[in-house]
């Protein structure tokens, strides 16, 4: 794959082209009327009769944030093949993030339809978009639809496996040209945009832990064209851990969000 590197780094390219991993590019296409099944962002959720709105525990229905189907996305392992996760967050200066506590999911839901009904009549079709909406990142009475590509991408030094495979002084080696080179770096090898798999993009800190490896479920990042901003022109995430999404299991999720 094509990787433009500064001349110092140059011995450390095999090394660096070893850490390749497949990843699910999405992108957003212009606003228009969805189905139920469609992936996207915004709009009116698939949501079968049984189905509770999620809330908050005040009682709040929580913001329909975005859907995949999975159908609709190439083959990634471990993915599901089919079936269609959800991403709900809430309402508040914080987007529902809890920062002490990110798998805390009293103001965040994911629910996951492994085998999602295709007859209308078994949804609720009579959902009604609420209009009072006003600290979210995204307009959800407004619905994107989503595409997806399979693509392939190397560890950023924002993704928290970089630093485990290469060492936390990889750079330190290089002397004066230190932050330079890693600068330099972080400029030709980015993970920024929307995705599923891969590496993870943060303006700040990863928030996973070393020792629970968790993978990048979904990360949906600011967008002009949506006009969808976390914060300061920042990003959101949501990490599974492997031994879950195999279970199919969405109940244990990592909500974080960051900006500059």
């Amino acid at each position: 794959m094509p990787l433009n590197l500064p001349p110092a780094l140059e011995p450390f390219r095999d090394q660096l082209l070893a850490t390749r991993q497949p990843f699910i590019r999405i992108t957003a296409q212009a606003a228009r009327n969805t189905s139920w099944w469609e992936s996207k962002v915004g709009g009116l959720p698939y949501l079968p009769k049984d189905t509770p709105f999620p809330t908050a525990p005040d009682g709040s229905k929580l913001a329909f944030l975005a859907q995949i189907n999975f159908a609709d996305m190439p083959r990634l392992e471990p993915f599901p093949e089919r079936g269609i996760v959800q991403f709900y967050i809430h309402d508040d200066d914080l987007y529902g993030m809890d920062f002490d506590d990110g798998e805390n999911a009293d103001t965040f839901r994911v629910l996951f339809f492994p085998e999602p009904v295709q007859d209308e009549s078994a949804l609720q079709t009579d959902l009604a978009l609420r209009d009072d909406y006003d600290l979210l990142p995204h307009h959800p009475e407004e619905s994107y639809p989503l595409t997806f590509a399979l693509a392939e991408e190397i560890a950023p030094v924002t993704d928290y496996r970089f630093w485990q495979t290469f060492g936390t002084g990889f750079f330190q080696q290089f002397g004066e040209q230190e932050w330079e080179l890693q600068d330099a770096f972080g400029r030709a090898v980015r993970s920024q945009g929307h995705k599923a798999g891969g590496y993870a993009f943060f303006t700040q800190d990863d928030p996973r832990r070393t020792d629970d490896p968790m993978l990048l479920l979904f990360q949906l990042d600011s967008d002009e064209g949506m006009d969808l901003m976390w914060g300061d022109m920042g990003v959101g995430h949501f990490f599974i851990r492997e031994k879950d999404l195999l279970a199919r299991d969405f109940s244990r999720v990592l909500y974080d969000w960051d900006c500059l």
